[in-house]
């Protein structure tokens, strides 16, 4: 069940806001959540940590033996405990029992201060105010947690992009094989779509307990929009950039990865966009290691676009290079490092993507996007597949 040591301790945080406890509302699909208790449901619940680093659980009681058995939380309380049927005929509405049940929860524990994540439930907020409690929306104090794996999470971020690595594998294994007819690609007597592509890394990832949502598969000028899916046929002699960012179903865990591959002759412009490109990667990889400032290496890969006459973020172009260098991956598939303009110092245990891409709306667009993790001493990278332009 639950371990001894509060290993999800942010009581420096509260006391550093003055707040008597932290408290989180929703489900397993808030990262934090998920984070902070081990458990996994779909409906609602409540997570309440106090200034103490005591921690409670608010679970119907229908959840009560899943919770005592899944949850690290070592106080589970139900809605039943909080008399909450009692409260909803004597209130007339269910939302404001609930609220009842949490001010109860919170009173016994000494708690008026409140900090909260700034998506915070608006009524719950404002019912809870007026029953004389006082809330400050504040930063997740468990984002720096989050940021630096351990073991066990560095693990379920490895099979996850392994299971990554091999629906990529499957994907440009489509486009190796298929055939050029009339300038469109024709994979076993069909057009090769968009969607065909997808629909077999969608198998792949579920072969392995992984699925994902979003998947890019974006052939031609259309994929010059970084987060275009892609839709339609793909053709010969451009280039086609698939970004697959799945999660297990099991342990929630992300990973990402894209490659850029074109199946006939590349034109001089897009040979020279891919070898910049990965150019540009290469270098942002070999900066990583603790103490470097994400800054730093994102002003490198901007250092060599720009040598190389490719437009950047830093120059306020809306072509070229127009996003960050990377992000940090883990129960998000976005989340602190950031590797952008921002300071951000890189610690070991942190999972980092570095993808640097050039988007021009008159050929297309180019991305490479490797996982990394940050070690003791450098880094791993998590990534496998090969990069190879013309498949």
């Amino acid at each position: 069940m639950a371990t001894e040591k509060n290993s999800s301790d942010i009581s420096k945080a509260l006391q550093e806001h003055r707040s008597d406890a932290y408290m989180i509302v929703g489900n397993s699909n808030n990262a934090d959540m998920y984070y902070s208790t081990h458990f996994f449901a779909s409906d609602p619940f409540a997570y309440i940590q106090t200034k103490d680093a005591d921690e409670i659980l608010l679970v119907s009681e229908m959840e009560l033996g899943r919770a005592e058995i899944e949850s690290r939380v070592p106080q589970v309380r139900t809605l039943k405990d909080c008399n909450y049927r009692d409260k909803i005929r004597e209130r007339g509405d269910p939302s404001i029992a609930y609220c009842d049940c949490l001010a109860e929860l919170l009173q016994k524990h000494g708690a008026r201060r409140i900090a909260v994540p700034r998506d915070f439930p608006y009524h719950i907020a404002q019912t809870l105010k007026e029953e004389g409690f006082s809330f400050e929306a504040i930063i997740s104090p468990f984002q720096q947690l989050r940021a630096r794996k351990n073991g066990s999470e560095i693990e379920m971020v490895r099979k996850v992009q392994d299971a990554c690595n091999l629906a990529m594998e499957a994907a440009v294994g489509m486009v190796h094989k298929s055939e050029i007819v009339d300038g469109k690609l024709n994979y076993q007597g069909f057009d090769l779509t968009a969607e065909k592509v997808r629909h077999q890394i969608d198998i792949t990832l579920l072969e392995h307990g992984c699925e994902a949502e979003g998947t890019i598969v974006a052939g031609g000028k259309g994929s010059a929009n970084p987060h275009w899916e892609g839709t339609g046929v793909l053709r010969a002699d451009e280039s086609i950039v698939i970004d697959i960012f799945p999660h297990s179903k099991k342990s929630r865990y992300f990973a990402d990865m894209t490659r850029t591959v074109l199946k006939g002759e590349a034109s001089d412009r897009l040979t020279d966009m891919y070898e910049a490109v990965r150019e540009a990667q290469q270098a942002g990889i070999e900066m990583v290691k603790p103490g470097v400032n994400c800054r730093e290496i994102h002003g490198k890969v901007c250092d060599i676009f720009e040598e190389k006459g490719y437009d950047t973020t830093r120059s306020g172009s809306g072509t070229g290079f127009i996003h960050s260098t990377g992000h940090g991956v883990g129960l998000e598939v976005h989340e602190v490092p950031f590797v952008g303009e921002r300071d951000a110092i890189l610690e070991e245990g942190n999972i980092i993507t570095i993808e640097p891409g050039l988007y021009y709306p008159d050929v297309g667009g180019i991305r490479l996007e490797d996982l990394i993790l940050v070690t003791e001493d450098g880094f791993e990278n998590l990534t496998r597949m090969e990069k190879r332009f013309i498949v």
